[in-house]
C-alpha cells in the first residue's frame, strides 16, 4: 500500500491511498480540492489517470476540499462516500452520481481497500476523518480538527503512516495580520490543530506501529516547514519512525506504507 498528496494547505487538498494485488490496482481519492483542469495536472505528476481513480471520499464541504467534487464525478463516474451533512452543505446537483453517505464509525471496502470514517471537531456539518487497511498495513489521515478526543485516539491506533494535521505555530498566529475572529475560529475547538497539539498527541500515540508521521495542511501564513517538522521530529523516536512534512504546491511523493 502507498499514499501521497497531490497538495496540502488552505489552497486544496486532495490525497490518493493505492494498492496494487496482482494485475488489479486499487485508488482511493479523498477530496478533491482543486478544480477539474488542475487535478488532472497533478495527478499527472505522480503518473495517476483519472480514470484509473477507484473511488472519491470527501471529508467535509469547505472549498479547499471540495470545489473538484463534482466536476470531477459527473466526469469521470466513479463512487463517492461523504456523511449526510457533507451531502447537504455541498447542496448541488449530484443526479447521476453514484453516492454512498457514512457516518462516523462506518466502515465501508472499496475493491482491496477498507475505508473506516471517525468524527472530528471542525466547523463544518458533519465532517469525518479516514484510516484505510488493506488487511496488512494501515494509513490514517488527522486535519481539520481542532482537538483531539479520545475516539480520535482509538480510530487511528495501530497506524503505520499518520498524516497529521500542524496547521499553525501559535506565536505566528498570535502575531498574524488576520482579524481576530479569525484568528479565534483557528486556535479554537472547531478549528485546527497547531504544531503543538499535533506534538501533544503524536508524544501520545499508540507508536508500536508507527513508521512514519507526515506534517500536513500547514498555513502558509501562520506556519513554516521547519516549525511543523521540529515539533514532530522531537516527540518521536527517529531511528525507527520517519518524519516529513507535506506543502500546498508538492503535497508529498509516494510513500509506502510498511509495518
Amino acid at each position: 500500500m502507498k499514499a501521497t498528496s497531490l497538495g496540502s494547505g488552505s489552497k486544496g487538498n486532495a490525497l490518493l491511498v493505492s494498492v496494487r494485488n496482482g494485475q488489479t490496482e486499487t485508488t482511493v481519492m479523498f477530496d478533491c480540492g482543486f478544480g477539474i483542469r488542475e487535478i488532472k495536472r497533478r495527478l499527472e505528476r505522480v503518473h495517476c489517470l483519472p480514470e484509473q481513480v477507484s473511488a472519491l471520499v470527501v471529508t467535509h464541504e469547505h472549498g479547499d476540499h471540495a470545489r473538484g467534487v463534482l466536476p470531477f464525478l459527473h466526469r469521470y463516474r466513479v463512487p463517492v462516500w461523504m456523511s449526510e451533512g457533507t451531502f447537504r452543505a455541498i447542496g448541488k446537483d449530484f443526479s447521476g452520481v453514484d453516492l454512498h453517505l457514512c457516518r462516523d464509525g462506518d466502515s465501508f471496502t472499496v475493491r482491496d481497500l477498507q475505508v473506516s470514517a471517525f468524527a472530528v471537531s471542525h466547523d463544518a456539518r458533519e465532517p469525518l476523518q479516514f484510516h484505510v487497511t488493506d488487511g496488512a498495513v494501515k494509513f490514517g489521515m488527522l486535519t481539520d480538527t481542532g482537538q483531539v478526543t479520545v475516539p480520535i485516539r482509538q480510530a487511528l491506533s495501530g497506524c503505520n503512516v499518520l498524516m497529521l494535521e500542524c496547521n499553525y505555530d501559535d506565536d505566528m498566529l498570535k502575531r498574524s495580520s488576520y482579524p481576530f475572529v479569525v484568528r479565534k475560529r483557528i486556535g479554537s475547538v472547531f478549528g485546527h490543530l497547531s504544531n503543538r497539539c499535533a506534538a501533544d498527541f503524536l508524544s501520545e500515540f499508540d507508536s508500536v506501529h508507527l513508521t512514519k508521521v507526515i506534517g500536513a495542511h500547514l498555513s502558509e501564513t501562520n506556519n513554516l516547514p521547519d516549525l511543523a517538522f521540529r515539533s514532530l521530529h522531537d516527540v518521536v523516536d527517529t531511528g525507527r519512525v520517519a518524519v516529513m512534512v507535506a506543502s500546498q504546491v508538492d503535497g508529498f511523493g509516494w510513500t509506502e506504507i510498511s509495518g
